[in-house]
């Protein structure tokens, strides 16, 4: 069974943590040895300076320095998105021209936060980001986050855009989504975990994952069995994994700092969050261990 699906990025991509030194300083070269170790182990991109990657807290000069050094890393192996969204319509213009320059090959732009705007001013926001650059942009639909829903009669409007290509959904409005799919060419992507395969079973691309970070082999056999047409093993190996998708995604603590306390006790680049996030402590990251290592054994 092939899934018709348009996969600009690949199917499984990976929403990568962004390691930092012990002081707090970017760790370039941790970035590279975590993006070879994930594309190594089935990603087939890499989403950097996203939620997952701390973006509120790097700046504008280390976004595209990380950018640059994964690219090196990958070497072609994978595919590159970089977020730039930011609550500045001027500022996530500039930071798509970067990303560009740094050697990106797309961008992911979040709706512009706390500030609300109706759904006539974001959509003018997402074509003047998309008018600004000659990458792809992937949309980024995060309501609980943004305070405000790309909604789908936004998105289908939008998709008549030539750049606008891709949705990171984490909507959690399963209708909506397909609403957009029957209507629309655009690549799809799960944003939440939990729906890798529901959403890649009605016509979506894959997944933009941060559980990924620490179980991408796993997540990407979810896929594979589903593309193979073994839909229950398919299923099997979603549920295997929905006990540690709960715990790093749902149990009270942010994705970036469950899959920071996961890497470090692997042996992977990872480091310390950047405040205001706060580092989970010891009976956090044990039951994340004791789910982790229920998740690969089998």
């Amino acid at each position: 069974m092939t899934i018709d699906a348009p996969t600009p990025f690949g199917r499984a991509l990976c929403a990568m943590i962004t390691p930092f030194t012990e002081e707090g300083a970017l760790d370039l070269d941790g970035a590279q040895r975590l993006a070879d170790h994930l594309v190594s182990r089935g990603c087939d991109g890499l989403v950097l300076s996203g939620t997952t990657g701390e973006s509120p807290t790097t700046t504008d000069a280390e976004k595209a320095a990380l950018v640059e050094a994964v690219r090196e890393a990958v070497d072609g192996r994978a595919s590159i998105v970089t977020g730039v969204g930011t609550f500045d319509t001027r500022h996530t213009v500039e930071l798509a021209r970067e990303a560009e320059k740094a050697g990106a090959d797309a961008v992911l732009v979040v709706s512009p936060y706390y500030s609300r705007p109706p759904q006539d001013a974001l959509e003018e926001h997402f074509r003047t980001v998309a008018d600004a650059s000659g990458l792809p942009v992937v949309l980024y639909d995060i309501p609980g986050r943004t305070g405000t829903r790309i909604e789908p009669d936004t998105v289908i409007r939008l998709a008549e855009h030539p750049r606008i290509v891709a949705v990171k959904d984490c909507s959690y409005d399963f209708l909506g989504a397909q609403k957009v799919l029957s209507r629309t060419e655009l690549a799809y992507y799960a944003g939440c975990d939990e729906h890798n395969l529901a959403l890649t079973a009605v016509g979506g691309a894959g997944y933009i994952s941060t559980v990924a970070n620490v179980v991408p082999e796993q997540l990407r056999a979810v896929i594979d069995a589903l593309e193979a047409g073994d839909t229950p093993v398919s299923a099997r190996l979603q549920q295997r994994a929905t006990p540690l998708i709960e715990l790093m995604m749902a149990a009270g603590l942010p994705g970036t700092v469950t899959a920071k306390a996961l890497l470090g006790e692997l042996g992977l680049p990872a480091g310390p969050v950047r405040a205001p996030l706060r580092p989970a402590g010891r009976e956090a990251v044990d039951g994340l261990l004791a789910a982790y290592e229920e998740c690969v054994a089998g």
